[in-house]
Formats: C-alpha cells, sequence, structure tokens
C-alpha cells in the first residue's frame, strides 16, 4: 500500500451484526451487501486513496472480492486475522470498523486507530434485504 493512503479494516461481522435487520438468515448475503456498498460508497469521510479489507468469517467466509474492496476469509478466528493483518502492513494509517472492546485493544496496542461499525453502516442503519425472486 502506498503510505499516502488509508489501509481500512473492516469486521464484516461485526458491523453487519449491529443492527438487527435479519442478517442471521442469510449471512452470507449481509457480507455482500456490505461489500457492495463499501464498494460503491467508499469510507464516508476519507475520499483519498483507501484500500479496504473486509474480513469475513463462518458463513460468510466463501463472498469474493470486487474492485475497491479485497476480502480476507479468516481462517479461524476472524479478531486474530484482523490483529495479523494491523502487524503485517506496518503502515501508520488504519481504521478499524468493529465494536470489540478487546480486539479493539489489541488493535491499539500496534498503532491502529479505530471507529465503531457505524461510520459505515447506512443511514437509517439497515441494509435492504436481497430480493430473489
Amino acid at each position: 500500500m502506498d503510505d499516502t493512503g488509508l489501509l481500512v479494516i473492516v469486521d464484516a461481522a461485526n458491523v453487519v451484526g449491529s443492527v438487527p435487520d435479519g442478517w442471521w438468515r442469510d449471512r452470507r448475503g449481509a457480507a455482500e451487501r456490505l461489500r457492495d456498498r463499501l464498494a460503491a460508497e467508499g469510507v464516508p469521510g476519507h475520499p483519498g486513496p483507501v484500500e479496504i479489507v473486509l474480513v469475513t468469517e463462518g458463513a460468510a467466509r466463501g463472498v469474493e472480492s470486487v474492485p475497491g474492496v479485497l476480502l480476507d476469509p479468516a481462517q479461524g478466528s476472524g479478531d486474530d486475522r484482523m490483529v495479523d493483518l494491523v502487524a503485517e502492513a506496518g503502515v501508520f494509517f488504519f481504521f478499524f470498523f468493529f465494536s470489540d472492546r478487546e480486539l479493539r485493544r489489541r488493535v491499539t496496542s500496534l498503532g491502529a486507530d479505530v471507529t465503531g461499525p457505524r461510520a459505515v453502516r447506512p443511514a437509517g442503519g439497515a441494509w435492504a434485504p436481497r430480493r430473489d425472486g
């Protein structure tokens, strides 16, 4: 990553789980909607170069990358994968979107900046459910 850009690591499970909109009935679909929203709209308040990494786990692990959003399927704990990404990146600009206090402690100890899931949720809080057929 270019050191003038911003690395944004998004915890898919935490962001979609922050709104009780039925996401648990279609975890993969909820992660895809988040991915698509991030690809289309980027990160509010950050118009410059942004590299978005969306970390998925569990049922959402099979979601694929699209232009603008790199999917990183955690093979184990999503939290552990995000900590590894911070340690591997070696850059100073990070924004994480999650509300897990222990994860917040772990990544801020590595120099990451953290904000909550509201920063990437749509206005009104919920994603429109998928209508298939």
